[in-house]
């Protein structure tokens, strides 16, 4: 008998691709990268666009989807980070060569825009950021975001972005407020949800952009905010009719969450649980897509992290470099020797665990200090 094969697509498949393994799937992987890691956890891997882009290719995409579904057993594909706007290129070039293992498209298209979404929270008593669709007259203190971008880089200072308001109706403005970034990793049945985990989220400037993704270090114990992000998405859930696993940012201001936005579909803080659930994350996705939730959440005394090591200018991944990060168990998205990347983009992803977030936080920039000191950076790269 084949085994069920299982497409998963993302700007980096790893961490989905990795899930999917655990849980029993043979996988097909669709990304930018093809990491080292990415590739041991695949049958089969197919690139959907240019790093150097950072975007997915729809074309590219339609293509590497309607392959796979001339395999034999395909269950299906799951989306992970670069479909963020459900009216986007390559949302529609995905169409119906393969069901998609996710929330519904009218789901994700209310969570996704500004003003349905904000409205919604305003209508449930839910705290958040001022926010408005129109740019402020004074825009100092305000951020302009995309409502389908994800990892940070598409924010904003409101005074950069200049006097145009933007042709996007995903653009919106958002006034700066106090707070933690954080985020809950949860899956929803489209009634009720179970949270897997608070995380911390690592979001510091990359080059002009002020508010990039960096990482993330979970779970967080934090009993009161817990529970006040419990009452949210009891509220948010049947409210949206949410399914799967997702993810709801927000800052915590002390111990009151102010939400931000809810990733709906797979988010990278999965690889901080994935290994403790026995046959993955993504099965009890599939799982709470069909209505099943799980009794009760693996727990363990353990703080885990990851932190993206982004390039500080132009290079090329050295063998001797390759053949160590390939070596280390604490190394991710590894790539393979001969990689060049630009400035600003990710070269590999480390990750630490420890007992405390402060013991796990040292260890994650120690890890990506002597990643960074051994990349090599010639003064002009071969053709």
């Amino acid at each position: 008998m084949v085994a069920e094969t299982l497409v998963v697509a993302a700007l980096s498949a790893r961490t989905l691709a990795e899930s999917a393994r655990r849980g029993g799937w043979r996988v097909i992987a669709l990304d930018l990268f093809g990491d080292v890691d990415t590739r041991r956890a695949s049958a089969r891997w197919q690139p959907i666009g240019d790093p150097a882009d950072a975007r997915i290719d729809p074309a590219r995409l339609a293509a590497a989807l309607a392959d796979a579904a001339s395999q034999p057993n395909v269950a299906g594909w799951v989306a992970g980070s670069g479909f963020d706007a459900p009216h986007d290129a390559a949302f529609a070039a995905a169409g119906a060569t393969l069901p998609r293992l996710g929330m519904a498209a009218d789901v994700v298209a209310a969570v996704r825009h500004p003003a349905t979404f904000f409205a919604t929270l305003d209508r449930l008593g839910l705290a958040h950021p001022e926010v408005r669709t129109t740019p402020p007259h004074a825009p100092a203190g305000w951020l302009a975001k995309d409502a389908g971008g994800s990892g940070g880089g598409h924010i904003r200072a409101a005074a950069d972005t200049g006097p145009a308001p933007g042709v996007s109706p995903g653009i919106y403005w958002q006034r700066v407020h106090r707070g933690t970034p954080m985020s809950a990793l949860f899956l929803a049945d489209g009634r009720r949800a179970a949270i897997v985990g608070l995380n911390r989220l690592l979001v510091r400037p990359l080059g002009a952009r002020p508010y990039v993704y960096h990482g993330a270090i979970g779970p967080i114990d934090a009993p009161a905010l817990r529970a006040r992000i419990a009452a949210a998405l009891d509220a948010l859930v049947p409210a949206f009719g949410l399914r799967g696993l997702a993810s709801l940012d927000f800052l915590a201001d002390s111990e009151q969450p102010v939400l931000l936005e809810i990733n709906p579909r797979p988010s990278d803080t999965m690889a901080l649980y994935d290994a403790r659930w026995p046959a993955g994350l993504l099965r009890a996705h599939v799982d709470a897509l069909g209505g099943r939730l799980p009794r009760r959440t693996p727990h363990d005394a353990s703080v885990r992290g990851h932190e993206i090591v982004y390039a500080p200018c132009a290079g090329r991944v050295d063998a001797a470099l390759a053949a160590w990060l390939a070596s280390d168990r604490h190394a991710h998205d590894v790539p393979a020797a001969g990689t060049a990347f630009d400035a600003g983009m990710p070269v590999c992803t480390v990750g630490a665990e420890g007992t405390d977030v402060a013991g796990v936080l040292h260890e994650l920039a120690r890890r990506r200090q002597a990643v960074a000191a051994s990349l090599t950076f010639p003064q002009e790269l071969p053709a």
